[in-house]
């Protein structure tokens, strides 16, 4: 396998674009990464997007970004992986040029979910949980979610106020950020406050949806302009788990994030010590703490005193949401892993202004798809 670069990074703010289209979306974020990497053509496109279907009316993703983007004739492909399709497309595209097949790669996230009414954007939504034994059951995807935050909050004796702090730190970062949604801090008061969703998930815990796309153009580490930032492709791992919460032995246990966690730590030689900042996916805040559990930050039951300690802070032990997580830069699904793997190398680089982690040399992006049942971990290096 050969060593694959990062070279050229692009997004768009996260919003309510009344005035782009999907294509528009997808070819803003991906020229932007075009002409960083300052190249003329790429390879192969991999897009990752989940809903564009339903949402949109537009399926064949691959070939209408390869066209608006000026790559036509460039092989390109839609990738669905639910909430985890940018993390998804984004390993497929590592694979290939990993794999010596290819030279470049274009990976684009991208999802546009405003347009459609909320109720039809909440059943699109459900068709990432398993649709015999969880929504044909009246389940929403929130009501999932708070099914397991109930559990957790049995088991280990927390309450909902004890996750605020995830939510008050995403929002602290994502002023900083220019790409987020929702560039305004927030406090306990305000997330005591805020309307309940489904009990015990208030709107705080929860992710906003939105517009957004973000790119990333993948090289040969061989092929690497002199002058260019170093920022490797580490560790690249896919895990599944069963797609109806019931079905698992450990329902309170993200199993696929701990699996795919593991072999990326194999794969880039370090323990979850080394990760200087950790983007993880933090759609509600009982899926904050399952994460860094599962990823070895904490014990099972532990995830939320992290967050009370101040650990997950832009100078703590392990930095999250540093550019406003899925809480305040927002969760367009689909694009949600390509704004990740962006804002790691945001990271790397030392490009990410009021929120960059100190001399970080390892990042982390962790991407969930469902309710856990499929997540995408990577670990980025910056090499001097």
């Amino acid at each position: 396998m050969k060593d694959v670069a990062v070279i050229g990074i692009g997004q768009t703010p996260v919003s309510e674009h009344w005035d782009k289209s999907l294509r528009e979306l997808a070819g803003d974020a991906a020229l932007d990464a075009i002409r960083e990497a300052q190249v003329a053509h790429v390879d192969s496109i991999f897009v990752g997007n989940m809903l564009s279907g339903t949402a949109n009316a537009q399926g064949h993703l691959g070939a209408m970004i390869a066209d608006w983007t000026g790559q036509r004739f460039t092989e390109a492909v839609k990738i669905e992986s639910a909430c985890s399709s940018g993390s998804a497309a984004f390993r497929a595209g590592y694979l290939a040029v990993a794999s010596g097949d290819i030279d470049i790669a274009l990976v684009v996230g991208v999802e546009k979910m405003t347009d459609s009414p909320g109720n039809e954007i909440t059943a699109a939504l459900a068709t990432a949980a398993d649709a015999d034994w969880e929504v044909d059951q009246g389940v929403s995807f929130v009501a999932l979610n708070a099914l397991i935050m109930k559990r957790y909050m049995h088991e280990y004796g927390w309450k909902g106020i004890d996750f605020a702090e995830f939510a008050i730190n995403a929002h602290a970062n994502a002023v900083y950020n220019p790409y987020a949604r929702f560039q305004k801090p927030i406090n306990e008061n305000l997330f005591i406050n805020s309307a309940m969703i489904c009990d015990p998930i208030n709107l705080m815990d929860a992710s906003p949806i939105g517009d957004g796309a973000a790119a990333a153009v993948l090289i040969r580490r061989d092929q690497l302009p002199a002058s260019a930032s170093k920022i490797l492709v580490a560790g690249s791992s896919s895990a599944t788990d069963t797609i109806s919460i019931h079905n698992r032995k450990t329902p309170l246990w993200l199993s696929a994030a701990e699996k795919s966690a593991k072999t990326a730590y194999e794969q880039a030689e370090i323990t979850p010590n080394d990760i200087g900042v950790f983007e993880y996916h933090d759609a509600f805040t009982i899926m904050a703490a399952l994460s860094l559990e599962a990823c070895g930050f904490a014990e099972a039951g532990q995830g939320p005193a992290l967050a009370k300690q101040g650990d997950i802070k832009i100078a703590g032990r392990i930095p999250v949401a540093t550019r406003g997580g899925l809480k305040a830069r927002g969760h367009p699904v689909g694009a949600t892993g390509m704004y990740q793997i962006v804002e790691v190398v945001q990271q790397l680089r030392g490009q990410a202004g009021e929120t960059q982690v100190p001399n970080p040399t390892f990042g982390m992006a962790q991407n969930i798809g469902g309710s856990g049942s499929n997540i995408v971990t990577h670990i980025l290096k910056r090499e001097n």
